[in-house]
């Protein structure tokens, strides 16, 4: 397989990571106990230092894309994976952000929460549109 379908399959799995601690510790945020709370946070804390190592292999390795951008504008490129891009950027910054304060039931930590819900509804949407590539990317040797 190549290594670009090799990253695209970590990277989806490490988002789903991702994404379910993220609506989990969301939701033990509501409970009374501190101990799942703080469980819920280590997990998603981890779960996205993985997703966030995994979407840096993931733009390295589709750097033409993003440099035609740069160089030529949007022009007919996908506005959505535009858009994805820019949000999870906002999403990682306010996740950044939240590891140096106090950040449960915050105002920023909402503002990540409700980022986060924007960007999983838009990734899923980017990865169901590649999905028949991703399928075939199984069956093809190295």
């Amino acid at each position: 397989m190549k290594r670009i379908f090799v990253i695209d399959w970590i990277l989806i799995v490490v988002f789903i990571v991702s994404a379910i601690s993220g609506f989990g510790l969301h939701v033990a945020g509501h409970g009374g106990s501190h101990v799942i709370w703080h469980n819920w946070a280590v997990f998603h804390v981890l779960g996205s230092v993985l997703f966030f190592v995994a979407i840096i292999f993931h733009v390295v390795t589709h750097r033409g894309w993003y440099k035609g951008i740069m160089q030529k504008g949007i022009g007919r490129k996908s506005k959505v994976t535009v858009v994805l891009s820019v949000i999870f950027l906002l999403l990682s910054v306010t996740g950044l952000a939240l590891l140096g304060i106090n950040g449960a039931n915050s105002p920023l930590g909402l503002w990540h929460y409700k980022i986060g819900i924007i960007t999983t509804v838009i990734a899923l949407g980017h990865v169901i549109k590649r999905l028949s590539v991703l399928r075939k990317s199984l069956n093809c040797r190295m």
